[in-house]
């Protein structure tokens, strides 16, 4: 038997140097997708497919008097028309929220109880009541145009504040007011004291905007049934497959066993495809009904309709500070608009989360929230990337910037007088979580720093000469991400020399094949290259809380930590049968397992194939096959500081951005080109959002911005090259001291150029301008001002 030595070792001291943790190492992926030969669901077939079109009501909320489905079922290629009334046959499970969330008086989130088609009432444009089936895709939306529907129109009301108003249209018998969650958090008799004791108050009015979530791949969906299994099949793209099978199989009132889900490549998600769908549960009824599979594909026209849309929050914040500017208390009060059905987590970053982040990086002793979430005649609402945590860092910083002009102190020096401190870290917030690490104040300054912030009143002159007004704003933000769940590390090696790490997180875009082969090249020395990343299959993933919440290299992270200890311990064994040594004289090291105090070793992989080959004494394990999955991580605090600036023509209102940079604090970080790109899109979001996207409702519910010619999008002559810096702090809450930065380029960018905006405009004495700063609304602004001043 020949032995591995030194050689193998220095081999992968290399390799680690290439692939180790903190290498900015090439996405895996990438060389497919840029190609064109990544598989999503819509490049998905299966033989005798038939094809699903959903009948939607044009009406936001009315009584269903009749579906005529007759002269669509006579329509050639039809093989199946179906009404609510059918799906309630089949005895399937409503949609709900399981968030533990609760009304102020203690009561329990109240449910929608939606089901898969409305069979009484309809409550948005876009409320699916029925759906056809054909042999092809045409034959399909000839026969839906056919369906007849008799509904009696009911007023409607899209505004949350009005929906909660005595005599507002309702929606639900069981829900008075239309209200689902009364939310609460804080001492408000401490809080309202803190207030009455300041020597100043600012206060600001915010309509945190309607945005659509417009991921470059639609909804679709591949249904199939077994008979004799009595199994469904569904192929979908989601955020996690595990936890995507648990729900689906709840509504079909099926144990997790009867139900399979399929996850390709995904093109996008930011949390709008991690919920269960109306759509879905109608292919796989049809699906068993035909005994064919039946495919469903959105269009974009209707994607803004039937996709969980983000933010819609109308708030009222408040600060309180004493005389020199400290903070004393700070407060949110206002309604959160919940659409017309409640699903996912929907209720959460419309109030628990908002609340959660809204103190920031600020010692703000006392904070309370006070947020009706209420529902209205429109689309559904659900998380969007941030989820509550760019909207209220967003409040946040609005209210520091109010405040420095309205008591004369300078915007800078208000921050850095409330910033806590790293002495003070722990730092239990006023908002229930304690920061484990993280030093703000440096992040600041060098976000001051490279964004050459001392040389704007040069910059400003410049652009005064051309005609343009210019504004700066200074940002900062953290996030409390995910709660703690535990996630799947299962590690095997295959006897082609593969690695499979298979764990429940899930990638729409975001690459985590190359981070987490990074960390589990480091943790156990073996081939970057050989390790294949499984995360699509719920035969395979059996466990798992799936990616959101900029969770992943932290639940992932950690257990590929734990599983990569259960592989050492295994291959201790194993390695001293092949070695003849004792286990207790086994080390690992480097990828190798070694004979202390000598030069006798294995390779961890020619150690895996040895096992593969032959048949091991009792005892002695036959594999390095671990299935682990890690205690629940708890949350982390990504931060950091953003620097925007801007320019404006103030002939015309348009708004350019001019320079971004940014400084933040992701702790250790796996793959710095990922995590640059991560935040360069969030921050794309948050630009979209502040300057042009708006999803609009007439006064009926009839959406007004219901596609791309008048729904705005960034693109890329909106965005400015960016500077990017690193401060970080690592985090004592996992094993690799990682944060999670899927988010935080939204929870930065909001902020900093809404205020940077306003900063141009001070100019005038505009104070506020909603979100999105549109040209036309800025030039409205400016006239407005300019005629109060004649």
């Amino acid at each position: 038997m020949q032995d591995h030595t030194s050689s193998s070792t220095l081999e992968n001291a290399i390799a680690l140097q290439k692939y180790g943790v903190g290498q900015p190492v090439r996405r895996k992926e990438d060389d497919t997708l840029v190609r064109g030969k990544g598989r999503y669901t819509d490049d998905f077939n299966l033989p005798g497919q038939a094809y699903a079109v959903v009948v939607r009501s044009t009406h936001a909320h009315g009584l269903i008097r009749g579906i005529g489905i007759d002269a669509a079922k006579a329509m050639p290629g039809v093989l199946g028309v179906w009404t609510g009334r059918d799906l309630d046959a089949a005895g399937y499970g409503p949609f709900t929220c399981g968030l533990p969330l609760k009304s102020r008086d203690g009561s329990p989130l109240l449910q929608t109880n939606r089901q898969p088609l409305a069979t009484d009432k309809v409550r948005f444009v876009g409320d699916p009541v029925a759906f056809v089936v054909a042999e092809t895709l045409a034959q399909a939306r000839d026969a839906a145009e056919a369906v007849e529907l008799d509904i009696e129109p009911l007023p409607a009301v899209t505004d949350p504040e009005e929906a909660a108003k005595p005599g507002a249209p309702q929606l639900y018998d069981h829900i008075p007011g239309n209200v689902v969650l009364d939310y609460h958090y804080g001492d408000m008799d401490k809080v309202n004291a803190a207030f009455a004791s300041a020597a100043h108050v600012t206060k600001v009015d915010i309509e945190n905007t309607r945005v659509a979530v417009v991921s470059m791949e639609p909804r679709v969906g591949l249904a199939s049934y077994d008979k004799k299994t009595e199994r469904y099949t569904l192929q979908v793209p989601t955020q996690g497959v595990a936890g995507n099978r648990a729900n689906l199989a709840k509504n079909l009132k099926v144990p997790n066993e009867k139900v399979r889900i399929l996850t390709a490549n995904v093109g996008g998600s930011f949390g709008m495809k991690n919920i269960n769908y109306p759509e879905y549960m109608c292919i796989l009824y049809a699906a068993k009904e035909l005994g064919k599979p039946v495919k469903w594909l959105d269009e974009r026209s209707t994607a803004f309709l039937s996709d969980s849309h983000g933010r819609a929050q109308k708030i009222h914040a408040e600060l309180a500070l004493d005389a020199e500017g400290n903070f004393l208390a700070a407060k949110l009060e206002g309604f959160g608009n919940l659409g017309a059905y409640i699903t996912g987590v929907a209720p959460g970053p419309l109030s628990l989360n908002t609340g959660k982040n809204f103190s920031s990086v600020y010692r703000t002793p006392l904070m309370a929230v006070d947020i009706k979430v209420v529902l209205t005649n429109t689309t559904l609402m659900g998380a969007y990337r941030g989820a509550g945590r760019p909207e209220a860092n967003y409040y946040m910083e609005r209210l520091i910037d109010r405040a420095a002009d309205e008591m004369g102190i300078n915007r800078l020096t208000l921050r850095k007088r409330n910033f806590i401190k790293p002495s003070q870290i722990p730092f239990a917030a006023s908002s229930g979580v304690t920061y484990d690490s993280g030093d703000f104040q440096a992040v600041f300054n060098k976000a001051l720093e490279i964004s050459d912030h001392e040389n704007f009143a040069k910059r400003k002159k410049e652009s005064k000469k051309a005609g343009k007004l210019r504004g700066i704003a200074v940002g900062s933000y953290l996030e409390v991400t995910a709660p703690p769940s535990p996630e799947l590390g299962k590690i095997v090696f295959d006897a082609d020399g593969t690695v499979q790490l298979i764990t429940g997180t899930l990638d729409y875009g975001q690459g985590h094949a190359t981070p987490f082969a990074q960390v589990l090249s480091a943790q156990l020395g073996v081939p970057f290259e050989s390790v294949k990343l499984v995360q699509g299959d719920s035969d395979i993933v059996h466990s798992g809380n799936g990616t959101g919440g900029s969770r992943s290299i932290m639940a992932t992270g950690q257990a590929i930590v734990g599983a990569a200890k259960l592989v050492i311990e295994k291959g201790k064994r194993a390695a001293a049968h092949m070695l003849e040594a004792s286990e207790a004289d086994i080390e690992f090291e480097g990828g190798s397992f070694t004979i202390a105090g000598t030069d006798r070793s294995i390779d961890i992989m020619e150690l895996a194939k040895r096992l593969h080959d032959g048949k091991t004494p009792e005892g002695v394990p036959d594999s390095l096959d671990v299935d682990h999955t890690s205690e629940p991580v708890a949350s982390a605090f990504p931060n950091g500081c953003h620097v925007a600036e801007v320019e404006i023509d103030p002939e015309t209102g348009v708004v350019q951005i001019v320079r971004y940079s940014a400084v933040n604090d992701f702790g250790t970080v796996v793959n710095p080109m990922l995590v640059a790109g991560q935040l360069h899109g969030g921050v794309v979001q948050g630009i979209g959002q502040a300057l042009m996207e708006h999803i609009r409702y007439d006064e009926s519910g009839q959406p007004i911005t219901g596609s791309l010619m008048d729904y705005a999008l960034p693109r890329a002559e909106d965005v400015p090259n960016m500077t990017v810096g690193d401060h970080p702090v690592p985090a004592t809450t996992n094993p690799l001291g990682s944060k999670g930065c899927g988010e935080a380029g939204c929870a930065g960018s909001l902020s900093t150029v809404v205020n940077a905006v306003l900063d141009a405009l001070s100019e005038y004495g505009i104070k506020h301008i909603d979100m999105p700063l549109t040209s036309e609304r800025v030039w409205r602004a400016i006239q407005d001002a300019k005629k109060k001043a004649a």
